[in-house]
């Protein structure tokens, strides 16, 4: 009996093989399946990804809408203080009526994106375009590269915030970093969504006060525009 299982087997094994081979083959082909069907399913995700990464301009007041030809290619959340010195100034002027005035001396802030990662840097500094002229600056933190920018326009949307500002860049010129030049196709700039930032109403009321110095944190979203491709 036992030498007739033994044969038994023996001549059921070819049968069993090819089960298993057909197992086996069903096998790899499922897996292989699963695998195309993940990596297109990936495929899409980082389409998708890709087009939610679209920047849409934001709402503005009248005056600060970018103009046609220009589209936003880099958002910086940006975070901060505005500089502020106190000053003599002209008392025939109607925001001068002390002869003294808080005037801003630069802003000093970071721009960082939607993740937290540090994007670029802000301040006064001179334009090498024009001679020297002190601009508004914004340098990119990964290679350096500047952007000058002048102002076209300002809206106060809140009275306890900086105003909006619509900037030019395309005409004041910018600058290539020793290791890239990210910001060197920006055209023009929005400051958007302010908050704080005002200079203090307290602090500078007489010459006594000359020289007094305020820092006010602010946030701020700048928003970047380049000219738009050519298909």
């Amino acid at each position: 009996m036992k030498k007739f299982r033994s044969s038994q087997f023996r001549q059921q094994s070819p049968t069993l093989k090819g089960q298993i081979l057909v197992l086996i083959n069903k096998f790899w082909m499922g897996l292989s399946i699963c695998a195309l069907m993940l990596f297109s399913n990936l495929v899409i995700v980082h389409a998708q990804g890709a087009r939610g990464n679209e920047i849409v301009p934001p709402s503005v007041p009248p005056g600060l809408e970018i103009d046609e030809g220009n589209v936003p290619f880099l958002v910086g959340h940006g975070d901060g203080t505005q500089n502020y010195v106190c000053a003599p100034c002209d008392k025939t002027l109607a925001n001068c009526p002390l002869g003294v005035r808080f005037n801003l001396f630069t802003p000093q802030a970071t721009l960082f994106d939607d993740d937290g990662s540090q994007l670029i840097t802000h301040f006064f500094s001179p334009n090498p375009n024009e001679g020297g002229v002190i601009r508004v600056t914004w340098e990119d933190s990964r290679d350096s590269s500047r952007a000058f920018a002048k102002l076209l326009k300002a809206v106060t949307v809140r009275l306890d915030s900086v105003d909006w500002l619509k900037l030019d860049v395309k005409n004041t010129g910018t600058l290539a970093g020793p290791t890239g030049d990210r910001l060197t196709k920006t055209t023009f700039i929005q400051r958007v969504n302010t908050v704080g930032g005002v200079a203090p109403t307290t602090g500078c009321q007489t010459s006594d006060d000359l020289g007094h110095q305020a820092f006010i944190h602010y946030t701020a979203d700048y928003v970047f525009y380049k000219a738009t491709p050519i298909h």
